[in-house]
């Protein structure tokens, strides 16, 4: 199971976000929290800073290997910092078969866009469906295609139907995605669960959307999340749990102040000047977090000093 963080807000040092924390995003990849799998097919991140040559673009760092293999991130990420930052760590089934090369490692970037994508999730059987969905493709975006993952091409197929940046248009954006997904795997007869679970970021921005079918292909799949993830692994039951399970956000002040841990003094996002977006709750407090539940996408940008936040219901 992949990892996701995302964090947006003051200048702060990678290092606080990547690397200093016992449960940092790099540890989860040989120690993680709530799930047994080890992230071992690459990681890589993200980040924008002021102190950049070209503020406007993120510097961004992939590699395939486990990340805590990686000899090169405690010589390069002390000596960054970020306003904005994405990271991702990734899981890929362990044969043979996965492709461990920089370019299917996240997070995904394209000319012609603001945004870098990372994600949490699947799309089964993509090359398949791309006989329908490739109709939906932007041939700018097709040809900066370079790996061989689904995240890429659901990232080339979400920025082919997005018709602006704005909030709105990434929220019709993503539904539309959907839609056109399931309509797909009807058609072809290729229904699966489909766990998209995206954090698309642009400097000073996140959007974190928690979505994707059931076993049927239904875009509203009922369930309890957590007494589905008492069956065995591997069942349905157990691959519906990971679906519906929440993503996280916590805002807060003083991020700086707490440099090897992920805490922050805690306030609601009207009064926040930084936020973090994740796959699961980083934090001994899980109260401190909220919940973005399944079917909902939220909007987090740095206003000034402060954290806007809103948190909508996507129309699947």
């Amino acid at each position: 199971m992949c990892r996701v963080l995302a964090y947006v807000g003051p200048e702060i040092p990678c290092a606080s976000l990547l690397l200093s924390p016992e449960n940092s995003l790099v540890n989860q990849t040989l120690d993680p929290e709530m799930h047994p799998l080890l992230q071992l097919a690459g990681w890589g991140f993200g980040a924008w800073s002021e102190h950049l040559l070209e503020p406007e673009e993120p510097l961004r760092y992939r590699r395939p290997m486990a990340a805590f293999y990686d000899d090169n991130a405690e010589g390069i990420i002390p000596s960054l910092q970020a306003s904005t930052l994405l990271a991702h760590v990734r899981a890929a089934a362990y044969d043979a078969g996965t492709v461990l090369v920089d370019e299917n490692c996240h997070p995904f970037s394209f000319g012609g866009t603001p945004f870098i994508m990372a994600q949490n999730g699947s799309l089964p059987r993509w090359q398949l469906l791309q006989r329908e969905l490739l109709a939906h493709c932007d041939d700018e975006f097709l040809e900066q295609m370079r790996g061989t993952t689904d995240t890429e091409f659901l990232y080339v197929l979400l920025l082919s139907l997005l018709e602006g940046d704005g909030d709105d248009e990434v929220q019709r954006g993503f539904e539309e995605m959907l839609r056109v997904i399931g309509r797909a795997m009807e058609r072809l007869d290729l229904t699966a669960l489909t766990k998209l679970k995206v954090a698309l970021v642009a400097r000073n921005r996140i959007i974190g959307v928690n979505y994707g079918l059931g076993h049927d292909g239904e875009a509203h799949p009922a369930g309890d999340w957590r007494e589905l993830g008492e069956a065995e692994p591997g069942t349905d039951d157990h691959s519906l749990s990971m679906l519906l399970e929440p993503m996280y956000v916590m805002t807060g002040r003083n991020f700086e102040e707490y440099e090897r841990s992920y805490d922050v003094d805690v306030t609601s996002a009207d009064e926040a000047t930084s936020a973090i977006f994740a796959s699961e709750p980083l934090t001994e407090s899980r109260d401190d977090w909220s919940e973005i539940e399944f079917g909902q996408m939220v909007r987090l940008e740095r206003v000034g000093e402060g954290i806007s936040m809103t948190v909508t219901e996507l129309d699947t």
